[in-house]
């Protein structure tokens, strides 16, 4: 199974990333089922859950920025 690619994503006001838009998609997926996804193996991402943070998506570290969830959403 080919895993979906993250090509885009939305942010709420404080800037946390609420939707991810998954390559072929034409509507964007909540985070929430993109991370269930991601665990499924079905999205490239990886999905992290830090000590005393709320779980989040990462893509693949590749010393790229323009792919980084955040500059999809506009935020930097």
């Amino acid at each position: 199974m080919t895993k979906k690619k993250i090509v885009g994503a939305k942010a709420d006001s404080k800037g946390n990333i609420t939707d991810v838009k998954l390559k072929g998609n034409q509507t964007f997926t909540p985070i929430e089922k993109a991370i269930r996804m991601t665990k499924q193996g079905k999205v490239d991402a990886v999905a992290v859950n830090p000590k005393n943070a709320k779980e989040h998506l990462r893509t693949r570290p590749d010393g790229k920025t323009n792919n980084n969830l955040d500059d999809m959403a506009g935020d930097k």
